[in-house]
């Protein structure tokens, strides 16, 4: 059997472009699809993160122990295979490709030949990977009931207003073990001032946005956000999850520069909606992260 391993890491946003990456390279080639939902999370600078694509309805399979590296011995093994892998002309192990400058870029698979037996590993932050896939991708990557709280008050708000999703994400440098608050603060005011300019086109081009709000930290943002027509949206129950099924509901986005709220912007089905993104912060290595069809601001 031909089988894509993919390993599976980090924050929900890049497990979601991990899985669709591979989800893609599976169709095209063929192979069965399985996960790999602990190698990512065994180490100790991991456990910040969870693995949480089970909560969502993808068909996918978990591989089995032996196709996993969760154990430091394992993982060793995994790292001689990597190096050996180099040697070999039909690989087993599919990388993302990482310029000297640590950049990335979209990378055509076209010129590989592969195993019988594919790991893939690398965030591949980019919808070029898998928008021939969009519509297969938009059924699966959906909450399982049992996780949502479908009488959510802001479920009706965002579809009775012309409403605009924000999300701002906080202490981005400031979380794991090495920390940087001055770096941290700084990316929370590019990103509100990058806010503000959407904001002012969005009242230019909308009748009656109403702007609705998300956030990991809500710490002086009302400071920013004060007027009437900012609704700050504070799930207490499963924040993460129910958080991210009311992007669905939304009609037009801001979007923050999150693979979280990233995700929220392109699988939302309003077919006539707008996303801005910002022109002067990328929260990724890859060249490719925004959608050519969302407008820079």
């Amino acid at each position: 059997m031909k089988k894509i391993i993919v390993r599976i890491a980090e924050g929900l946003g890049n497990q979601l472009f991990m899985y669709s990456h591979a989800y893609s390279l599976s169709k095209k080639l063929g192979y069965d699809l399985q996960i790999d939902n602990t190698s990512g999370y065994f180490k100790t600078k991991n456990r910040l993160r969870n693995y949480e694509l089970d909560k969502f309805k993808i068909p996918t399979q978990i591989c089995d122990n032996n196709d996993k590296f969760d154990t430091y011995p394992k993982d060793f093994k995994r790292k001689i295979l990597k190096f050996m892998d180099t040697f070999k002309t039909y690989k087993y192990f599919y990388l993302e490709k990482i310029n000297s400058d640590k950049s990335t870029v979209y990378n055509d698979f076209s010129n590989y030949k592969f195993s019988n037996k594919l790991f893939t590993e690398g965030y591949f932050q980019s919808e070029k990977y898998f928008i021939d896939y969009s519509n297969d991708l938009k059924k699966q990557l959906l909450i399982k009931d049992d996780y949502l709280d479908n009488t959510n008050k802001y479920i009706n708000l965002l579809k009775k207003e012309n409403s605009v999703s924000i999300c701002i994400r906080q202490n981005r440098y400031s979380e794991g073990k090495i920390k940087d608050n001055k770096k941290s603060n700084q990316f929370t005011q590019n990103t509100i001032n990058y806010i503000k300019r959407s904001v002012s086109l969005f009242k230019k081009k909308i009748d009656k946005p109403v702007f609705f709000i998300w956030s990991n930290d809500f710490q002086n943002l009302r400071y920013y956000f004060n007027e009437k027509d900012f609704i700050f949206i504070e799930n207490k129950k499963n924040k993460s999850l129910n958080d991210f099924n009311l992007f669905i509901h939304a009609k037009h986005f801001i979007v923050g520069p999150t693979p979280f709220h990233w995700w929220g912007a392109w699988l939302n089905h309003n077919k006539n909606k707008i996303c801005l993104r910002p022109n002067d912060i990328n929260p990724s290595n890859n060249f490719d992260f925004w959608p050519k069809s969302w407008i820079s601001i």
